[in-house]
C-alpha cells in the first residue's frame, strides 16, 4: 500500500513507520526530515512544513494514498487544512486524538470507545475532541472515509514514562533519583495508569491500515495491564540500582504552585485511574495482544536513555522548583508538628 504520514518520526509514530517498511510497505514521510535517516526500506521524504499548504498541495499533485495519517494535528484548524489536502487523495485518512479526551472525572474507571469525551481541565484535549466532531461530521455529510485513534500513555525508548516532568522530559527526573534526591509523585501514587510500548501500539495501528470495519470508527489502542504510580516509580529505582525517594503530593497543590500545566496533564489525565476495554481493536484486529510488559520496556527504556547523550537534557529549573516543593512539604510538616497537633 502507499502510505503518507504527516510526521512519522515521533515517539508514537516512528515504530509503525518502521513496522510498516520492514512488510514492504510504500511510505511517505511529510515533515522536516530530521529523523528519516533512521529508517529504511520503500521510504519516500516530502520535505515541507505541513503548514505550507501551497508548498504541500504542490508536492502531492499527481499522489494519491491507500491512507493518510496525521500525527501532528491538535487543533480543528489544522484538520480542515489537511481535508482540503487530501479529501480526494486517500481511502482512508488516519487523526491521532488522545485518550485524555475521555470524561474527566471519569463516572466509571474501565473506559471504552462509548465512554462520553469530556475534558474541562485540558484545552488539548477539548481541541482534540473538537478535532474529532470535525471529522466525523465529514464522515456522515460527505463520506470521508475517517478512522480516528485514542492513544493513551504510549512510550518510545527515548523517554522514560512519568507523572511529574518538566520541559526536557525524563532525564531531569532519572538524575535526581541517582543523586538520592526526592521524587514526586502525584496524588498517593495508587491511582491506576496504563503504559503502552509504541512497538505494541504498532501493531494495533497498522492492522486498522485498510479495513474496511475501521471507517467511520473511533479506536482506542493500549495495553491491558495496570500498574499505579508507586509501583511504576519504583520500576523505574530498580531499573537504575537506586533506592526510591519518593514524595507524594496532591495533583491540586502541584498545580497550584508550578509553571507547568498539571491541571491539564495531571487533573485531566494522569491523576485519574483508567482501566481501557480494548475488546473492539480486538475485534478489528483479531491477534492483536500488546507483549511488552512495563516492567521491560521501562527498563530498556531507562538503559537507553542513559546510553545516550543526546536524551540526556538536564534542566536546572525543574531540578530547584523539586527542591522547592520537598522544602515547602518538610516546613509544613514541622509548622504543624511544633503546634501540638501530633499524638
Amino acid at each position: 500500500m502507499n502510505i503518507l504520514f504527516i510526521g512519522g518520526t515521533g515517539t508514537i509514530s516512528m515504530a509503525i513507520s518502521k513496522l510498516l517498511l520492514s512488510k514492504g510497505h510504500t511510505l511517505y514521510l511529510l515533515n522536516r526530515g530530521s529523523r528519516n535517516a533512521t529508517l529504511s526500506g520503500n521510504l519516500i521524504e516530502l520535505k515541507a512544513d505541513i503548514n505550507d499548504e501551497t508548498a504541500v498541495s504542490e508536492l502531492i499533485r499527481d499522489l494519491k494514498f491507500d491512507a493518510v495519517a496525521d500525527f501532528i494535528a491538535f487543533h480543528p484548524s489544522q484538520l480542515e487544512r489537511d481535508y482540503r489536502l487530501f479529501g480526494d487523495r486517500t481511502k482512508q485518512f488516519f487523526y491521532i486524538s488522545s485518550a485524555s479526551a475521555y470524561q474527566k472525572p471519569l463516572s466509571d474507571f474501565r473506559i471504552t470507545e462509548g465512554t462520553p469525551l469530556a475534558n474541562p481541565y485540558w484545552e488539548y484535549s477539548r481541541n482534540k475532541i473538537a478535532g474529532e466532531e470535525y471529522l466525523m461530521r465529514l464522515y456522515r455529510e460527505e463520506g470521508f472515509p475517517i478512522t480516528i485513534i485514542r492513544p493513551s500513555h504510549t512510550y518510545c525508548e527515548r523517554s522514560v514514562p512519568l507523572g511529574v516532568h518538566g520541559a526536557n522530559g525524563s532525564y531531569p527526573v532519572l538524575k535526581r533519583m541517582l543523586e538520592g534526591k526526592p521524587v514526586i509523585i502525584h496524588g498517593d501514587g495508587t491511582s491506576l495508569w496504563t503504559l503502552t510500548h509504541s512497538s505494541d501500539f504498532a501493531k494495533g495501528f497498522e492492522g486498522l491500515i485498510g479495513n474496511i470495519h475501521a471507517i467511520g470508527e473511533a479506536v482506542q489502542i493500549t495495553s491491558d495491564e495496570s500498574l499505579n504510580w508507586n509501583q511504576i516509580y519504583q520500576i523505574i529505582a530498580d531499573a537504575l540500582g537506586v533506592k526510591l525517594n519518593a514524595i507524594h503530593v496532591s495533583s491540586e497543590f502541584l498545580d497550584s504552585c508550578s509553571p507547568y500545566d498539571f491541571a491539564g496533564s495531571l487533573l485531566g489525565d494522569k491523576a485519574n485511574t483508567v482501566v481501557f476495554d480494548n475488546s473492539k481493536l480486538k475485534r478489528l484486529v483479531p491477534g492483536f495482544t500488546a507483549t511488552v510488559r512495563a516492567d521491560q520496556g521501562i527498563k530498556d527504556t531507562v538503559a537507553y536513555v542513559l546510553s545516550h547523550p543526546e536524551c540526556q537534557k538536564e534542566d536546572p529549573f525543574f531540578d530547584h522548583w523539586c527542591d522547592q516543593v520537598a522544602l515547602a512539604l518538610d516546613q509544613a510538616a514541622r509548622t504543624v508538628r511544633s503546634a501540638g497537633f501530633v499524638k
